[in-house]
């Protein structure tokens, strides 16, 4: 479902009821109250309340258009909000666990990497570029309807090598840590847990101690010839103006290993804040 074009519909909708009753209806109504107030002037009973009641009964908005047309700065508002400032989203999956965990409910800055047009997300005021670490959301390569977020983790130009589950950017691996195990009290298991450094930021990211260093189910995608794929892992060269992205669960993560590279045309913004995980309050607060 595409709600930013539902917003849209809704806002030219209502935005057509209100125009058409600030600039038509309302002055019709106030022109019926004057003639009704003129027509009741030779009455000795008339006073102030008496007037305000006449004009109160011929300025009232017809029920549809009252709700119409009142609904109309509402939609407006969050029409711009969510397509120009931040945007709401769930978390439905673990593939960026430890980082966020499902059903954790984000907020995801829509002008940091440029203004785009809502609906067409052309953007037309370029402002920043997507930098590795950044969690970015985006829409899914081969099916644009669907938003998905993973970590940037190689930009237009970068050589991007994973191999016996050690990350390398432009031939220098990335510095980790090996931290305490992480539990998963959904499915009761252990995972290898690193404190892994991108882009001059640190974040955790986990290994499947059982899966296997190579990557399985590895489909057709635009610039697949970019990538080599091996039994330790792969080499990918991403494209100007593309990006690679992984999750933090590395062996529970489907991304760009597996479908390929990521447009500059299909980003939606930089994620930055849970604001709400009902199971866990705790969760709320700033990422990166």
């Amino acid at each position: 479902m595409n709600f930013s074009l539902i917003l849209f519909l809704l806002v030219l909708f209502t935005g057509f009821f209100y125009v058409l009753d600030v600039f038509v209806f309302k002055p019709k109504r106030k022109m019926a109250a004057e003639q009704a107030l003129a027509g009741a002037g030779g009455n000795p009973n008339l006073n102030g309340d008496a007037e305000r009641r006449i004009r109160q009964q011929y300025m009232k908005q017809p029920l549809w258009l009252e709700y119409s047309a009142s609904f109309f700065p509402v939609i407006l508002f969050v029409f711009v909000l969510r397509s120009f400032v931040v945007e709401p989203f769930k978390i439905p999956s673990g593939s960026m666990i430890p980082t966020l965990l499902i059903g954790d409910l984000i907020l995801v800055n829509k002008f940091t990497y440029g203004i785009r047009l809502p609906i067409v997300d052309k953007k037309i005021i370029p402002i920043n570029d997507p930098q590795r670490g950044d969690v970015m959301v985006f829409r899914y390569p081969l099916d644009p309807s669907l938003d998905y977020i993973k970590r940037v983790v190689g930009v237009g130009g970068d050589v991007v090598e994973y191999r016996n589950k050690k990350l390398s950017i432009n031939g220098q691996v990335l510095p980790v840590k090996e931290l305490d195990k992480y539990y998963d009290p959904n499915n009761f298991s252990y995972s290898l847990q690193f404190q892994e450094t991108l882009g001059g930021k640190k974040h955790l990211v986990l290994n499947d101690e059982d899966a296997p260093p190579y990557v399985i189910g590895a489909q057709s995608f635009k610039n697949r010839d970019n990538c080599k794929y091996d039994v330790t892992g792969f080499r990918c060269v991403v494209p100007q103006g593309h990006y690679f992205m992984m999750g933090d669960n590395r062996d529970n993560s489907s991304d760009s290993r597996i479908w390929g590279f990521v447009s500059d045309e299909q980003v939606v913004g930089k994620a930055f804040l849970v604001w709400m995980n009902f199971n866990d309050f705790s969760r709320i607060g700033l990422f990166h």
